[in-house]
């Protein structure tokens, strides 16, 4: 029996939104953290037509502490809650399922988690941002797109 209320004192966004073909990678949504101690990205696949070759596609998180493009790095593994190597998808059936999920706990302002698949790579992808343990506590809503400048 459910007993706690995990909805409000929480802010949603998406966090990835989109389709990967081959080796390109694809950035999602930039996550403003400011005023959260805690980020979580949920993955679930659409349509997977060609997850590639037996190496899949796979997921990074990159930080920042501006909007610029060019700012976002790597997130060291140090500040990853939970592995990249289990958010791969290797099979063409893997359609419309939960991938997995990862958090982030390092100092930056800003995080995105980009996809990157192998050649022949064809697929739909959806990530949600969920933020917790606000300076502020107050009810749930949802967080703004942030475009890269």
């Amino acid at each position: 029996m459910a007993k706690f209320d995990e909805r409000n004192n929480a802010e949603y966004a998406l966090g990835f939104s989109g389709s990967i073909a081959g080796t390109t990678a694809s950035n999602g949504n930039i996550i403003d953290v400011q005023g959260f101690e805690a980020l979580t990205f949920t993955i679930s696949t659409g349509a997977v037509s060609d997850a590639g070759t037996t190496a899949g596609f796979g997921f990074k998180l990159q930080e920042s502490d501006t909007t610029a493009a060019a700012d976002f790095t790597d997130v060291a593994a140090a500040d990853l809650v939970g592995l990249l190597s289990d958010l791969t998808v290797t099979s063409d059936s893997d359609d419309n399922i939960i991938v997995g999920s990862i958090g982030y706990v390092g100092g930056k302002r800003y995080v995105r988690l980009v996809a990157t698949g192998t050649t022949g790579t064809s697929a739909a992808i959806t990530a949600h941002a969920t933020k917790r343990r606000g300076a502020v506590q107050g009810s749930a809503t949802k967080a703004a797109n942030i475009a890269a400048t």
